[in-house]
């Protein structure tokens, strides 16, 4: 197969994973961890409005939720990728950091776990997953 259309499928099939798997755990969060009472995870202005009732093992599944979703997106670019494969990893990392940033812009959460996200959860996990997938 072509190589820019490998590093093109690398991009497209890595961010739909990620997100697969980052939407997964979202999903399976709850269950895991219980909201506060009061807090209802399905409707955005409920979660806007209740988010001072969470307390730090409530942020503990969106931030590996970010983790995951941008490691295995990352590893799933760096296998595909034709060329230039942590290129790839790391591109995956950044867009799922502007999506990182723009949650915290639509749903502000505590200044702790917005930098803890930011600082661990996107391109620490692109370049893991990218080295990952380099040695395969």
């Amino acid at each position: 197969m072509n190589t820019i259309i490998r590093n093109i499928l690398a991009v497209i099939i890595g961010w739909i994973i990620g997100n697969v798997v980052n939407g997964g755990i979202i999903m399976i969060s709850g269950s895991i961890i219980p909201p506060p009472e009061g807090a209802d995870l399905s409707n955005m202005e409920s979660l806007k409005s209740s988010m001072h009732l969470f307390g730090p093992a409530n942020f503990l599944m969106p931030f590996l939720a970010h983790a995951m979703g941008t490691f295995f997106g990352a590893l799933a670019a760096a296998l595909i990728a034709g060329s230039y494969k942590m290129h790839f990893a790391l591109i995956i990392g950044a867009l799922f950091l502007v999506g990182g940033v723009w949650t915290i812009f639509l749903l502000p959460s505590p200044l702790w776990f917005s930098a803890v996200d930011i600082a661990f959860a996107y391109f620490p996990m692109a370049w893991l997953g990218g080295k990952l997938g380099i040695r395969k």
